[in-house]
């Protein structure tokens, strides 16, 4: 019998109810499937699959998160995603990579990567832009992340220097697509389009997280939607067993918010299809 941990965190010892699905639908399946809080003291050799779930302070303790993947991987069992794949995702640059690889990504000034860092001032003149949203590099469910217009720069400067002292931080311009028509995510199981959802945020607010009032519905997107979105994946360094591709429409083309492969939601609630999707490819590669 496959012996598999859901990893979690103290929030969620027993899983948020969309992960709960995905665990019934292992145990449909014949495996016995745990909830494990990923910094528990555990003895990783116990099971065979260790797959990321809702492991959502893994930011507040980006050191300590790397490290117990390391201790997991060294353990023998298989993770998913693979170790490679959630390091490179746990941070933020991966963007980056992205857009070098010819992703249209939300444009991105990085700061803080050096000893001299430009002021916020500053970077809203050079771009010029009016409205920005700030965010640390290492960052999950919208920890630390504002927006703000220009006349409030000098208002957040403090701020914002405090954000650079503590790590790279990053600052793009306020998409108000996600304000108007709302971001798109689209769920993908072993790199296959699974089902995608319209997530808005609450009124006044540009967050689109359920935990800070957004919504979400599942939606049927274009063909060229799922295409622009399946070319995103397609870059990422390596294959994925689950993967989450956020973003909106601007203008008539698909621009890349976040590649989610580290600890997402994957909305098994709105398609419970892909629960099962995945425990099977999970199982597959069980030892």
């Amino acid at each position: 019998m496959p012996r598999i941990a859901l990893a979690t965190y103290a929030a969620f010892p027993d899983l948020p109810p969309d992960d709960q699905i995905f665990q019934r639908a292992l145990e449909r399946r014949g495996a016995q499937v745990l909830p494990v809080l990923w910094d528990a003291r555990t003895d990783w050799s116990t099971y065979h699959v260790v797959v990321v779930r809702s492991c959502w302070d893994y930011h507040l303790r980006h050191a300590e998160f790397l490290k117990w993947i390391g201790r997991v991987e060294r353990a023998g069992a298989v993770l998913h995603n693979a170790p490679s794949i959630l390091r490179w995702n746990s941070d933020k640059r991966y963007l980056r990579d992205l857009e070098q690889a010819g992703v249209d990504v939300v444009h991105t000034r990085w700061v803080g990567e050096s000893a001299e860092s430009p002021t916020l001032a500053a970077v809203l003149a050079e771009e010029g832009w009016d409205e920005v949203v700030i965010k640390p590099a290492v960052s999950a469910s919208a920890t630390d992340t504002w927006r703000i217009a220009r006349a409030q720069v000098a208002d957040w400067e403090d701020r914002f220097r405090g954000m650079v002292r503590r790590g790279p931080a990053l600052i793009q311009p306020f998409v108000a697509e996600v304000t108007r028509e709302g971001e798109w995510s689209l769920v993908f199981i072993g790199g296959e389009f699974s089902h995608a959802v319209l997530k808005r945020p609450a009124p006044g607010d540009f967050r689109v997280q359920a935990e800070l009032g957004g919504s979400q519905r599942l939606v049927e997107p274009d063909p060229a939607l799922i295409r622009a979105a399946a070319g995103v994946l397609s870059r990422a360094p390596g294959k994925t067993s689950y993967a989450r591709v956020d973003g909106c429409v601007v203008n008539g083309h698909f621009r890349v918010m976040e590649l989610e492969l580290l600890e997402p939601t994957l909305y098994f609630t709105d398609g419970p299809t892909a629960a099962e999707s995945l425990a099977d490819l999970v199982l597959r590669g069980a030892r």
